[in-house]
C-alpha cells in the first residue's frame, strides 16, 4: 500500500511539473515574440518553435535568456548546417546582443523534418550556474 501511494505522490508531482511547462509555454514573453517574429519573416518557415528554457537554469524565474528553435524551411534546402545556424543567429543578433544567453538551434529542411517523424532531441539539464 504504501508503494502505491508514493507512485501515485510521484505521477502528481509529474503532472504538475508538466503543467507548469505547458503554462509557461502558452505564456511567451516579449523577447520570445520578438524572436518568432523575426525567424518567420525571415524564413518563411512550415514550423517554428521558439521553446523558452530558462526555467532549466540558475536564472530568476520569468527569465527570458536560454531558448532552444525548431525551425523548418524550404530555405535550407542544399544549405550546410552551419550556414542554416548563421542564418538563424543573424536573425536574432539584437536579441543575442541584449540578453539571450543561449540558443539551441534545430535547423531542418521539410524532408528532414518528415524523415525524423518531427521528433527533436530533449535539451541536457543545466551544468553551471553559481548554486551548483
Amino acid at each position: 500500500m504504501l508503494a502505491v501511494a508514493s507512485n501515485l505522490r510521484a505521477v502528481r508531482q509529474v503532472g504538475s511539473v508538466l503543467a507548469t511547462i505547458r503554462k509557461a509555454a502558452c505564456m511567451a514573453g516579449p523577447i520570445q515574440k520578438t524572436i518568432e517574429e523575426k525567424l518567420t519573416d525571415k524564413l518563411k518557415p512550415s514550423h517554428l518553435e521558439v521553446l523558452n528554457e530558462s526555467y532549466m537554469h540558475n536564472v530568476p524565474r520569468g527569465s527570458e535568456t536560454h531558448f532552444k528553435v525548431v525551425v523548418v524551411s524550404d530555405i535550407f534546402d542544399g544549405m550546410a548546417i552551419i550556414k542554416r545556424h548563421r542564418m538563424v543567429m543573424d536573425t536574432v543578433k539584437h536579441e543575442m546582443e541584449t540578453g539571450v544567453h543561449a540558443l539551441s538551434i534545430q535547423a531542418k529542411t521539410p524532408a528532414q523534418w518528415e524523415s525524423s517523424g518531427g521528433k527533436v532531441s530533449s535539451s541536457p539539464p543545466c551544468l553551471g550556474g553559481s548554486k551548483r
